[in-house]
């Protein structure tokens, strides 16, 4: 528009007057600045979108050619079930210390019942098993059958809780040779009960060692090479009772043994570390004793104090030589035999000894009945300060009641 009339004109370009630019030209200079703020605001905006997405996800490191994201951790490892047992699992106990011989011990009198079973065993790996897992208190029943081994027990019961291996005549530990082992091993325990099954086929059926408090009750021992049931190497307080002993000698007649307590001298420094086997107060009560080809009872030199009650004896096979010509042979002191009965005996019926000086005295021979059946005495004493009461009896004795006058 061309200007009006009376109004100055300047060319474009000219400097503005003092007033400065005019309204449209600081409009245009103000536009690139308020571009570049923007920008900066957008740019900002978008910096914190991207930071609040990120805090809002997993933080990752930033991965690298080359680099892992894998840094020091603390190692966790989830639990898992304990992996079962093969074997019965019990509460950890701690193991009795190692003893030279089991600690003193009592049994009751009456004869012992076994309790509900803790623990069932059925064949020889299950009952080597339980005999060396065994705790005070368990009560291991065995299942009828044939048990092939030789077992042993070295693990202690208490007075209060011993431990029980019951079964029937059905259950039968065999050993499998009479001329070698032990069938069952009482070896340095107290506190065991051995109740009712059969041990057969082996050199020696059950033999304790060091044992202590222990009962073996109703057991059926048979064909064993040599002695039956043997307590030695200090082993006192035990209850031999009811058992069914018979066809023992099987390798040698002359150590045929039906029981055996202690050690002969000569064996003292190979089982009791050259001291007299004082295996003491043990009991032998009710046993059915026949078929042995050496002593029904054999007590040895060095015990002291036992009992020998109500038993019954058959030495139709004693072998008859100068050791075995006896039921009875007591070698021991302070001993008391009551209310025995024997029959077939191919000399005496009752002997002591002396093979050790101070030994084979004090012992009493009470109410005992003696069927000798045979050439000699009913009781020979050949020791002196023994005694054998009045109410004893003989019967078919070649020599009489007893070489020394009976006492009240």
């Amino acid at each position: 528009m061309p200007p009006q009339s009376g109004e100055p004109t300047r060319p474009i370009g000219q400097p503005a007057g003092p007033g400065g630019p005019s309204a449209p030209e600081r409009g245009s200079a103000r536009q690139p600045a308020v571009w570049l703020a923007g920008g900066a605001f957008l740019l900002a905006l978008a910096a914190l979108i991207v930071a609040v997405t990120r805090d809002g996800g997993a933080s990752e490191p930033e991965v690298t050619a080359g680099a892992t994201t894998a840094g020091p951790r603390e190692s966790v490892i989830s639990p898992t079930p304990d992996e079962p047992s093969v074997l019965p699992t019990r509460t950890a106990a701690p193991e009795p210390a190692p003893t030279e011989h089991a600690t003193s011990g009592s049994v009751p009198e009456a004869a012992v019942t076994c309790p509900a079973a803790s623990v069932k065993v059925s064949d020889a790996t299950t009952l080597e098993q339980a005999l060396a897992q065994a705790r005070p208190g368990d009560s291991i029943a065995l299942a009828n059958g044939v048990y092939a081994g030789n077992f042993t027990a070295e693990v202690s019961g208490t007075a209060e809780k011993p431990i029980f291996l019951c079964g029937s005549a059905g259950a039968v530990v065999d050993g499998g040779d009479t001329d070698d082992g032990y069938a069952f091993h009482l070896d340095r325990v107290s506190n065991w009960r051995l109740v009712g099954f059969t041990v057969r086929n082996a050199q020696k059926g059950v033999m304790a060692d060091g044992t202590v408090g222990t009962v073996i009750q109703g057991l059926t021992v048979e064909q064993i090479g040599d002695e039956a049931i043997h307590l030695r190497n200090f082993s006192s307080d035990n209850m031999v009772r009811d058992n069914t002993i018979r066809d023992t000698g099987l390798r040698r007649e002359k150590y045929g043994e039906g029981v055996y307590i202690g050690t002969s001298k000569s064996n003292w420094c190979t089982v009791s570390d050259c001291k007299t086997d004082a295996s003491d107060r043990n009991v032998v009560l009710g046993n059915d004793i026949r078929d042995t080809t050496a002593e029904s009872i054999d007590i040895k030199e060095g015990t002291s104090d036992g009992k020998v009650i109500d038993n019954t004896f058959d030495g139709s096979k004693l072998s008859g030589s100068h050791n075995n010509d006896s039921w009875v042979d007591v070698k021991g002191n302070g001993w008391l035999l009551q209310g025995n009965t024997g029959s077939n005996s191919p000399e005496d019926g009752f002997q002591t000894h002396q093979l050790v000086n101070g030994w084979g005295t004090g012992n009493i021979f009470k109410d005992n009945t003696a069927n000798v059946d045979g050439p000699g005495y009913g009781f020979h004493l050949t020791t002196d300060g023994n005694k054998v009461t009045c109410d004893n009896k003989a019967k078919d004795a070649g020599e009489g009641l007893a070489n020394v006058d009976c006492a009240s």
